[in-house]
């Protein structure tokens, strides 16, 4: 990400994941709980046509902040990757021990150039605010039914969810602000629940969400978002 010398920006989509919960667990507890995520999280990036071998990652013990591919479609990568990854959580809590794997998960999409110590820029700074939002961390720990809570930026919603190219429909997301550090970071959060089930049910009754297969995320020979 560099030209003429100096550091370039580039637009992309940025995803963000953190594991609840997850300094109560020991260390071997700790080390299945990221065996068990990075599994989920490769599930979902393969049902949708990607690999996260190509995915640009700061990693946390806890979690990990990807900037994916210059290209990617972010449609389906805001709504059947996210189906996905619920249902892959979903297997690996059936057979869960003292721990469920319970996450937490941020979208947007924006600008940064690369660092030293990993992305720089504004959308790096939106999606770790988002993820770390109150009203996100509510959401899972006052319900002990889910697996995800799933939040995306103001501006992806916008362009993205509002599309109806998203397999999740705009009607299951909620607006909520957060304020941190003296800034406002606007995003909405997924409160529907069982996103695949529902799908199917929709598509019982003939509606929208009705297909037979993810959509793949396509890396497209043009930008897919025009910078705001």
């Amino acid at each position: 990400m560099r030209g003429n010398g100096e550091a370039q920006l580039s637009y992309r989509l940025l995803l963000a994941v953190d594991i609840q919960g997850y300094s109560r667990r020991d260390t071997r507890e700790q080390l299945l709980a990221q065996r068990q995520l990075s599994d989920a999280l490769d599930h979902a990036a393969r049902g949708v046509g990607l690999d996260r071998a190509a995915w640009d990652k700061q990693v946390g013990g806890d979690g990990e902040l990807a900037t994916l591919p210059e290209g990617v479609d972010p449609a389906p990568v805001a709504g059947d990757f996210v189906i996905l990854l619920d249902e892959a959580l979903g297997e690996v809590n059936q057979d869960a021990g003292r721990f469920r794997l319970r996450v937490r998960l941020a979208l947007h999409h924006g600008t940064l150039t690369a660092g030293p110590f990993g992305p720089a820029g504004d959308a790096p700074i939106v999606v770790q605010r988002l993820l770390d939002a109150t009203p996100l961390r509510r959401l899972l720990s006052g319900d002990a039914g889910r697996d995800l809570a799933y939040v995306v930026s103001d501006s992806l919603f916008d362009d993205v969810v509002r599309t109806g190219f998203c397999a999740l429909p705009p009607r299951d997301f909620q607006a909520v602000k957060v304020v941190a550090k003296g800034t406002a970071f606007r995003g909405h959060i997924h409160t529907g629940r069982a996103a695949r089930r529902q799908a199917d049910a929709d598509g019982a009754r003939g509606g929208p969400a009705s297909r037979s297969a993810p959509r793949h995320a396509r890396v497209l020979t043009l930008p897919a978002l025009a910078v705001r």
